[in-house]
């Protein structure tokens, strides 16, 4: 049984708004797309109540069925594109639009991993679509094969590496029929082995069910797996394209 009473707790509340905000999608019309994108963006701007601006005239496009990298200093806005790509945040201006549904993972997964097993917290984002027991188990165990953790369906969240909490959060998405997947930073907090296995099983995810998804990175290396990047400075799409070419630049610089 995958199903328990939760916490009252504050963290609880706010983990299960992020949960629910994020099954719900996000599409806004507004861009002269040609339909070949699953994530486009057009000059998105954004800043702080503060006045600091974040995001300025930030345009970029990822091709359906591709594996893209965001690329950029610390503070060039990558974690606040993704966030303004998946509806956490508002843009002041600009136009969005996505293929939903869409799932966002978060660099640190225990701030979205809710439930105290594996099987109940992917089961947990589809509450929503009111699914009869068999096809909830149907939808669990499809998603959990998908990221090699099948075996794993009763374990305790507690339990589990940091590589493969992120594979919950990504079997969740999997879940609900996520046809985008934005990655704030997945393998930040993951050690070397951990790092290339998450980055490549997110590759042979979008390979095999034609999937599209953003992927935010630091490290120079995870860009042998993209298809494609884009180099982010101070809150610009400032270069696109080739990410071996833009491997070497950043190398080189």
């Amino acid at each position: 049984m995958w199903l328990f009473s939760p916490s009252k707790s504050a963290e609880f509340k706010h983990r299960k708004k992020v949960r629910q905000h994020q099954s719900q999608g996000l599409v806004l019309v507004g861009i002269n797309d040609n339909g070949d994108n699953d994530i486009s963006a057009q000059d998105l701007n954004f800043k702080w109540e503060n006045g600091t601006v974040v995001l300025d005239r930030c345009t970029l496009s990822v091709p359906r069925g591709e594996f893209w990298m965001l690329l950029g200093a610390n503070g060039s806005g990558k974690s606040t594109l993704l966030k303004v790509l998946a509806g956490l945040l508002k843009s002041q201006s600009g136009a969005i639009a996505l293929n939903a549904p869409v799932g966002f993972v978060f660099q640190n997964p225990d701030h979205q991993l809710v439930m105290p097993t594996v099987g109940a917290d992917v089961a947990f984002g589809l509450v929503g679509e009111n699914l009869s027991y068999p096809e909830t188990h149907s939808r669990v165990h499809e998603a959990l094969s998908a990221v090699r953790l099948e075996e794993y369906q009763r374990r305790p969240i507690y339990a589990l590496s940091g590589g493969q909490k992120q594979r919950v959060a990504i079997a969740g998405a999997i879940a609900r029929r996520a046809q985008v997947l934005l990655l704030d930073e997945p393998t930040a907090l993951l050690d070397r082995e951990s790092q290339a296995e998450l980055v490549e099983a997110v590759k042979n995810l979008v390979k095999e069910r034609s999937l599209t998804a953003l992927w935010v990175t630091h490290r120079l290396d995870e860009l042998d797996y993209a298809d494609g990047a884009f180099l982010l400075n101070q809150g610009r799409v400032i270069d696109r394209g080739d990410p071996a070419r833009l491997k070497k630049l950043l190398e080189d610089s």
